[in-house]
C-alpha cells in the first residue's frame, strides 16, 4: 500500500513586493511521521508553516493539508489539526486546567484536563494562572491545548524553546507518543540535536528554497564530511602517516586527524601509528552531526548569495 501524504506543497511562492520569502517549494509529509523544517531566521520556514495553517495566502503554487485547502477549508481543517505557535500566549488569568476545559468545549471533545497536563508535565501547575507560568510552562500548556481535539496533524513551532533539558526531553517523549499513535508532527526547531533525534525526515530551507531533504542520516551521508579518527599526538606523527597511508591526514591543534571511510581503516591507522614509534595518547572517532551539516550548507548558501550580488557566483553549481 502506498504511504499517504497528509501535507502536499507544490511550487509554493510567497512574495512581499520584490522579496520572495518562499521561492518555489515542493514537499510532502507522510501520515504518522515526524517531519522537521529547519532554517535560520528569515529563511522562510515560518511563512511556509503559516500558509499550511491557513494564516497566509500563497502568491503562487498550492498547499494541501489532509487534502484540504488551508484557507478555503479552514473551518473543516481546524478540527483535524493542532497548532502551537512561537511565543504562545493566552488569557492571563486563566489556569491550565481551565484553559484545557475551555478548549475542549470549543471543539466538542470531552477531555480530562489532568490527563493532558500529566502528558506534558504540567500537572503541578494545574491551578496556577497563566501570567504566573514560566516561558517553558506556557509552551507546555500550548502543546496540551494543541492536543485537545486529537489532531491528525500537529504543527509545533519551536515547542521546546525556553525549556530546561529535562523538560525538553519530556516534550520529546510526547512527540514520540504522538508518532506511535499515527499522528503526523510538523516540527520547526532551532535545536538541531532535537531534529536529528526525533525526525523521520527533515527539510532545510534557506532564502526561501529547500536546499536539503531526506532522513537525518541521508543528509549527513550526502553532505557531511568523512568520519575522522583523532589522536592526541605531535605533528611528527602526521608526517609519518602521510608516507605510510593512502588516507587524508591533517593536524588540528594538538591532534592528528585521519579521514576514514571503512571500519577496516581504523585498524590500518592504528597499526601504522604503533609502527611509527611516535608517542600518542587518546584516540577517538568523530563524524558530522545534522547540526554540522546544517551550518555548512547554510554558510555555503550565504557565500553563494554574496558572490551572486557581487557578480562573481560560479555558474551551474548548487550548494
Amino acid at each position: 500500500m502506498p504511504t499517504e501524504n497528509v501535507v502536499e506543497v507544490r511550487g509554493l511562492v510567497k512574495s512581499y513586493g520584490p522579496l520572495r520569502a518562499v521561492d518555489g517549494i515542493d514537499l510532502t509529509v507522510r501520515r504518522g511521521e515526524v517531519f522537521s523544517f529547519l532554517g535560520p531566521n528569515g529563511a522562510g520556514k515560518t511563512t511556509t508553516v503559516e500558509i499550511l495553517e491557513g494564516l497566509r495566502e500563497p502568491t503562487e503554487g498550492s498547499a494541501r493539508v489532509l487534502g484540504l485547502d488551508p484557507r478555503a477549508d479552514s473551518a473543516r481543517l481546524i478540527r483535524r489539526t493542532g497548532v502551537i505557535p512561537q511565543d504562545f500566549r493566552f488569557f492571563e488569568k486563566i489556569t491550565p486546567r481551565e484553559a484545557i476545559a475551555f478548549y475542549a468545549g470549543l471543539f466538542g471533545h470531552p477531555k480530562d484536563p489532568d490527563v493532558l497536563l500529566r502528558q506534558v508535565g504540567l500537572e503541578e501547575k494545574a491551578n496556577d494562572r497563566f501570567e504566573n507560568l514560566s516561558g517553558g510552562q506556557k509552551q507546555k500548556l500550548g502543546l496540551a491545548l494543541a492536543l485537545v481535539n486529537d489532531p491528525e496533524v500537529i504543527f509545533l513551532d519551536e515547542p521546546t524553546t525556553g525549556l530546561d533539558p529535562q523538560a525538553r526531553r519530556a516534550i520529546w517523549e510526547v512527540i514520540r507518543t504522538l508518532r506511535a499513535r499515527g499522528t503526523t508532527v510538523f516540527l520547526t526547531t532551532h535545536y538541531l540535536e532535537e531534529a536529528q533525534v526525533l525526525s523521520d525526515r527533515v527539510a532545510i530551507i534557506q532564502h526561501g528554497r529547500i536546499i536539503a531533504l531526506g532522513t537525518p542520516e541521508e543528509i549527513i551521508h550526502r553532505y557531511g564530511r568523512p568520519e575522522v579518527l583523532q589522536l592526541e599526538a605531535p605533528p611528527a606523527l602526521a608526517t609519518l602517516l602521510r608516507k605510510s597511508l593512502a588516507l587524508p591526514v591533517r593536524v588540528e591543534g594538538d591532534q592528528v586527524e585521519v579521514e576514514i571511510s571503512r571500519k577496516e581503516d581504523v585498524l590500518t591507522v592504528l597499526t601504522a601509528v604503533q609502527a611509527s614509534g611516535v608517542p600518542w595518547q587518546r584516540v577517538t572517532t568523530t563524524r558530522d552531526t545534522l547540526e554540522d551539516v546544517f551550518i555548512r550548507l547554510v554558510g555555503k548558501m550565504d557565500e553563494a548569495g554574496a558572490r551572486a550580488e557581487a557578480g562573481t557566483a560560479p555558474e551551474g553549481r548548487d550548494p
